[in-house]
């Protein structure tokens, strides 16, 4: 009815042989593991009080060994706003795909198993949002509740979710016609039970690369938002924030934008290279 827990575990050694193979994709896994120590010893690597610390005599210095990103604007140093900043960005980008992840396998899995009526009526509501972009639909969501970490993840999540129904109401179509799905009915087994121990498990390997790698958009989006100033307010440091002071400086403090943005660069990139790699390790069809 369902794949032996030894078997698939078994599967993880093959897995990671096949990633090991797209040497693009372990450069992407070695990036991300860099910039997530980076932000788990943020407190050990720089305190945080030298993100708010303000030394007006050292506003505006370019990177030198005291400060190795320079000063901002107001004589913070840009390296501890930068390290810190990482913290914010990862959280919003993992826990809004996580929660759109979530609620869109509750809504995809159940179009995709029960069809008919159900499979419509989510559809409909889908369709209603994927009709707005979903960088507006963030715009509308944190505009009618506020501009703070909240919301913006609140809206973000949101415009998220409609894709994740799509992803997952096509693959499951295709899992519930197997037979050890139709095995299950036979037994009597709960539509639930069916849904979340034999359906979804043998859907992972799309469900995970397709989470992986909206983990990048949602980092751009959340950047992109406070960029405008509808997403984390300062003295925040989050990094589309540190992009967004940074633009009265551009052309006299470039520095002030090239390492927030480098850093979102090289965050939203490692998750594109690390999903990539996955497609092709969880592909099924690759025997070699």
């Amino acid at each position: 009815m369902t794949k032996n827990p030894k078997r698939r575990n078994s599967q993880l050694p093959e897995i990671w042989r096949r990633f090991r193979k797209n040497k693009v994709a372990v450069l992407g896994l070695i990036i991300l593991c860099f910039i997530l120590f980076l932000a788990v010893f943020a407190d050990f690597i720089v305190p945080y009080e030298k993100c708010i610390e303000q030394i007006g005599s050292e506003r505006l210095q370019w990177p030198s060994r005291r400060h190795l990103f320079g000063t901002d604007d107001l004589g913070r140093d840009l390296f501890a706003r930068v390290i810190h900043g990482s913290r914010y960005s990862l959280m919003i980008g993992v826990s809004t795909s996580l929660m759109a992840l979530a609620a869109g396998a509750v809504l995809g899995a159940s179009a995709g198993y029960f069809g008919g009526m159900v499979d419509n009526i989510i559809c409909r509501i889908i369709d209603v949002f994927m009709c707005v972009p979903p960088i507006l639909l963030s715009l509308a969501v944190v505009a009618a509740l506020g501009s703070n970490m909240k919301n913006l993840i609140i809206a973000i999540t949101v415009s998220c979710i409609p894709g994740n129904v799509r992803l997952i109401r096509s693959v499951v179509l295709t899992v519930a016609e197997q037979d050890y799905v139709e095995a299950a009915r036979s037994y009597g087994t709960s539509h639930a039970r069916i849904i979340f121990k034999y359906v979804l498990p043998n859907a992972i390997g799309p469900i995970v690369v397709n989470t992986t790698m909206a983990i990048s958009d949602m980092i751009l989006s959340a950047a992109g938002l406070s960029f405008i100033g509808m997403g984390i307010q300062p003295p925040s440091p989050e990094w589309g924030a540190l992009l967004s002071n940074a633009q009265d400086y551009m052309f006299t403090s470039l520095y002030l934008l090239i390492f927030p943005g480098v850093f979102i660069l090289l965050a939203s990139l490692s998750f594109n290279l690390v999903g990539d790699g996955l497609t092709d390790a969880l592909d099924p069809k690759l025997k070699d």
